[in-house]
């Protein structure tokens, strides 16, 4: 009994390591899938596996990714079980696949999820259960995919937290009630719609709050039923493509004030003169609409309005109208628009961009009483056209105007045409070709901000305006700026030929200051700190020169990440080599690159004391006489040790002192050459080839003699050819250990007086015996003839 229950546990045991195994290798087996599907995976919370090729949603997801991007791939259907153990993710991103189907069940545990991007799909239909449990999504991407409707359930009814939502494709045909039932708020509504023909009133009104809806649009009627439903919805309404038709019907019908639309745009649309006139009377009736847009129109027309229509409508609302890039293919033919001098009085705000408008006839610009901003750049304005648009009383109230890339080329034309403006603060008269700047303008007394970057100005004179605050002088190849400007806060000089900060004397109220893209080299503690008041500096593309004065200052000034823009990353080494490229903030220079000159001089004066120790040293110890005897020592162990016989032409060379010179010369020399058989002795004075360098001819006298005699005294040890010439014959006696050298005292010397370096001559003298000249008459004969045998030996 007892065995059979050991097998029994044995084998449960091993079942469960059997279990435990195919689940680990279960697992691992997933994540060298995913691993392998998605190589970007690496355990982090972002997994990117966009444009693999993959047509299956790779297994192995699990909790911690908040990030899943499987963009672009070839994927057909979502299995339930594909998204189950991701239950953290935040952003999932499909789109362009080939999506077709989804399980119903297959986002039930993605309860965290912000971001679904289905788009560019194939779904033929929306199903309710897909977002059902999507609590947290706030944004969601339909748009792109093959579905007609939204179904007949509301799809959209759990998504509670929903901010933005783009749905539609050209296929998408019908609206219906009910459609967007639960949502409530929406910061964008995206409806792409092109060929919507059926649209249910109502289906729009479900939804509370649209802060900006765009909408894809071809049929009018559908237009003006959605306009119906959003008008106490929707803040701004932006309709594309749409080709508008005559709409007889009221846009308020049968509803009810107050109305929340205030911004209309019009995107890619079409018009007809007809239609113009027609909706400019429609939209009257929507009282809150205060903002009308057009961008990449067509006007099929030439401006014959239904004027008339128009006037006795009533005032419009609208305080701000926006024209870009408007074609109109017969604008050579265009009207004047007069007769809608009473639609005008109200308007705030008029930019009219990419147009081609080359004026405004004065009588319509002198109804724009209460228009305060004005922007025609891109356009064809020139100086005489410019003139009429801004005529005696037109444009009273303007404050901003933007006349920029037109085709103005005077300055003095264009100041004396908006010198007209009296209310003008700010003026924009930027890329026209001034080429010239004349030294006195005429400029409206409230100028406050004026822009003439690129317009060719070769300098700035007193033409500018004392009153200014903002001046934009960029892209003008300035080389100075030196302008006396009081006032002036922000001050823009990029792309100029500037070499130096402006002087801050001129500006000293100056906040902000570009010299981007300059010729900057550098700037000093001194020119950074004497701008008082500034906050921002853009020094930015420029070459910086690294000096040590210039690192200096940037490593030990508080400021300079506060106050520099683009600090560190835009601000460059240009030189040294050796930093090129390097930023700014980031170079130490050493001590030898900062400060050569001292380094050099310090150099220098330490070799100089070191020369001048050296010299005194040498004097104290008699290193040049060892330099000079050891140069010709060697010179002398050039030739042979003991001149041949033949050579020998002296009996003895005598070496004394030129004080001692009566005692040789007239008792030693008439005593030794008058021998019987006289000595033949050689003295320098007689013996010494003229014009040969002395010590040479020491040497020769020396190895041409068979002794070397010295006349010992105090005046010999004082003289510096005696110790010479008993140097060479030192060198001699001890290289050779012979007896050539024969030592005469003529007076008394004391070994100590005996310079040290002559250390040897005084252990001779010690050891050795020397004549020594005797003060008695009969004892000098004796000194005679032992002199005499010295000499034979």
């Amino acid at each position: 009994m007892s065995s059979q229950t050991k097998q029994k546990s044995r084998t449960t045991r091993t079942w469960q390591v059997w279990a435990i195994y195919v689940v680990l290798a279960g697992n691992l087996s997933e994540e060298q899938v995913l691993k392998q599907a998605c190589p970007s995976f690496d355990a982090t919370q972002l997994c990117n596996c966009s444009s693999m090729g993959l047509d299956f949603i790779p297994p192995g997801l699990k909790g911690k990714i908040t990030t899943l991007n499987l963009a672009y791939n070839k994927i057909k259907h979502i299995r339930s079980q594909d998204l189950q153990q991701a239950v953290n993710l935040r952003t999932l991103l499909l789109q362009s696949n080939k999506i077709s189907s989804i399980d119903e069940e297959s986002f039930h545990s993605l309860g965290k999820l912000e971001l679904l991007d289905l788009s560019n799909n194939s779904l033929a239909h929306l199903s309710p259960a897909w977002f059902g449990h999507l609590f947290s999504l706030q944004h969601l991407h339909l748009q792109g995919n093959s579905y007609r409707d939204l179904g007949e359930i509301p799809p959209f009814s759990s998504l509670r937290n929903l901010s933005s939502l783009h749905l539609g494709n050209p296929w998408f045909s019908t609206i219906k009630q009910g459609n967007f039932e639960g949502i409530e708020l929406l910061d964008e509504l995206w409806v792409d719609s092109g060929n919507l023909s059926q649209y249910e009133p109502g289906s729009l009104k479900s939804i509370k709050k649209i802060n900006h809806m765009i909408i894809n649009l071809r049929n009018t009627n559908v237009f003006a039923a959605i306009v119906r439903d959003l008008l106490h919805s929707v803040t701004w309404l932006e309709v594309r493509e749409i080709k508008l038709e005559i709409e007889e019907k009221s846009l308020v019908q049968n509803s009810t004030l107050p109305f929340r639309i205030q911004k209309l745009t019009f995107k890619d649309a079409w018009f007809t003169d007809k239609y113009i006139s027609r909706i400019l009377v429609l939209l009257k009736e929507i009282t809150s609409l205060q903002e009308l847009e057009a961008i990449d129109c067509v006007l099929e027309g030439k401006g014959a309005w239904n004027t008339e229509e128009i006037a006795s409508s009533g005032q419009s609302f609208v305080e701000t109208i926006s024209i870009i890039n408007i074609i109109i293919p017969h604008f050579h033919l265009f009207f004047d628009l007069k007769g809608l001098e009473s639609q005008l009085k109200n308007l705030k705000r008029l930019t009219i961009v990419s147009s081609r408008v080359f004026m405004v006839p004065c009588n319509i610009a002198k109804h724009f009483s209460s228009l305060v901003y004005v922007d025609f750049h891109d356009n064809l304005l020139v100086n005489n056209r410019l003139d009429e648009t801004i005529c005696e009383d037109a444009w009273p109230s303007l404050q901003t105007l933007n006349l920029s890339q037109n085709s103005l080329k005077s300055l003095k034309q264009t100041t004396n045409s908006v010198s007209r403006l009296p209310t003008l603060i700010n003026l924009d008269i930027s890329q026209n070709k001034f080429g010239e700047i004349p030294d006195v303008c005429d400029w409206p007394k409230n100028l406050r901000y004026l822009n003439l970057s690129s317009t060719q100005i070769p300098k700035l004179t007193s033409c500018i305006p004392p009153t200014l605050e903002v001046l934009d002088v960029s892209a003008n190849n300035l080389k100075e700026f030196g302008l006396q400007l009081p006032f002036l806060k922000e001050l823009y000089l990029t792309k100029n030929q500037l070499k130096t900060l402006p002087g801050a004397a001129p500006v000293p109220n100056l906040v902000a200051l570009s010299v981007r893209r300059n010729k900057l080299n550098s700037f000093s503690r001194e020119e950074f700190e004497s701008f008082k008041k500034m906050e921002l500096l853009d020094a930015s593309g420029n070459n910086f020169i690294c000096s040590c004065e210039f690192l200096s200052f940037i490593h030990h000034e508080a400021r300079i990440a506060q106050v520099l823009v683009g600090w560190p990353d835009q601000y460059v080494c240009d030189s040294p080599l050796a930093v090129r490229g390097v930023q700014v903030g980031d170079v130490h220079l050493s001590l030898m690159e900062c400060h050569r000159s001292l380094v050099v001089s310090l150099i220098c004066v330490l070799v100089f004391l070191v020369i001048l120790i050296l010299v005194a040293v040498g004097y104290k110890f008699h290193a040049v006489w060892y330099l000079r005897m050891t140069w010709a020592w060697l010179q002398a162990k050039r030739k042979p040790k003991r001149a041949p016989p033949k050579d020998i032409c002296y009996d003895a060379f005598v070496s004394y002192s030129e004080n001692d010179s009566d005692w040789v010369e007239n008792i030693m020399v008439r005593e030794l050459e008058q021998a019987c058989p006289p000595f033949r002795l050689c003295l320098h004075k007689r013996d010494f080839v003229p014009g040969k360098w002395i010590v040479d001819n020491i040497i020769d006298s020396i190895e041409k003699s068979h002794k070397t005699l010295f006349v010992l005294s105090e005046h010999f040890v004082q003289s510096e050819w005696c110790k010479y010439e008993l140097d060479f014959s030192h060198f001699r006696l001890f290289d050779e250990n012979n007896d050539a050298a024969i030592l005469v005292l003529l007076e008394p010397i004391q070994s100590e007086a005996i310079p040290k370096r002559f250390c040897k001559l005084r252990k001779i003298m010690n050891t050795k015996t020397y004549l020594e000249w005797p003060p008695g008459e009969e004892q000098q004969n004796i000194f005679w003839e032992n002199l005499k045998g010295a000499l034979k030996s």
